[in-house]
């Protein structure tokens, strides 16, 4: 910014010094910036364990989305989960209920991505409304070792989970045989990334969301999808 004055003009200086000088600072910040710091000051109350509070919880003002949206058909793995109401079940049984299905990756002590993804759950099952019983939300847990289905319960209380949003551990080489099924294993939980995975019903191929989608990019993904379906 150019705040340079003229000091070769004495009517300038003679001015400056009877008039105060009002300097108005100008930040221009790109959309990804400023996505990074609405990051910063929306996710704090998550991340120290507390429910999100009736502020926090509303729907912030959209910015933009960064994401990159493809097709695909995955091959659903035949290995058990353990749901956070601990009931063990296979993960075939809990996808192909005939709903459609909208799955996340996330773990309990996760600061960064994981509160993202799940807020972005929480305000996709307000948006859809009485439609969201007819919709299965699915939380994967990629650190099942610490993530008990205790924990999984209270981190759903976190986020309002609504009974349509299920949240699944198990052992360890389960939740690694579906992140690679998923094609989102990177090796270690710290490294994982932002994917939101969308199907219309059992058959149909997976929409795949990558980056971090607002929940109404959400919701504009999931008619698309319910209308290609048909």
């Amino acid at each position: 910014m150019d705040c340079a004055v003229n000091l070769s003009n004495d009517s300038a200086i003679r001015h400056m010094k009877n008039k105060p000088i009002k300097i108005s600072k100008i930040i221009k910040l790109t959309n990804l910036t400023a996505a990074i710091l609405a990051t910063t000051l929306l996710w704090p109350s998550f991340t120290m364990g507390k429910e999100p509070s009736q502020t926090v919880g509303e729907e912030q003002p959209p910015t933009q989305d960064y994401i990159r949206t493809t097709v695909n058909n995955y091959f659903i793995p035949d290995v058990d989960v353990i749901r956070m109401d601990n009931n063990k079940l296979s993960l075939i049984n809990a996808l192909d209920d005939g709903r459609p299905v909208m799955m996340n990756f996330i773990f309990a002590s996760c600061s960064a991505i994981c509160p993202m993804l799940s807020h972005t759950f929480m305000q996709v099952q307000k948006k859809l409304g009485k439609e969201s019983q007819n919709v299965h939300l699915v939380s994967i847990s990629i650190d099942p070792e610490n993530d008990t289905p205790a924990v999984l319960q209270a981190y759903a209380k976190k986020f309002q989970a609504g009974s349509q949003w299920d949240f699944y551990t198990g052992k360890l080489e389960s939740s690694v045989a579906i992140q690679k099924a998923f094609n989102v294993y990177r090796g270690d939980k710290m490294n994982h990334s932002s994917v939101i995975l969308m199907r219309a019903k059992p058959g149909k191929p997976w929409f795949r969301l990558e980056g971090f989608a607002s929940p109404q990019a959400v919701m504009d993904e999931y008619r698309t999808m319910l209308e290609n379906s048909k």
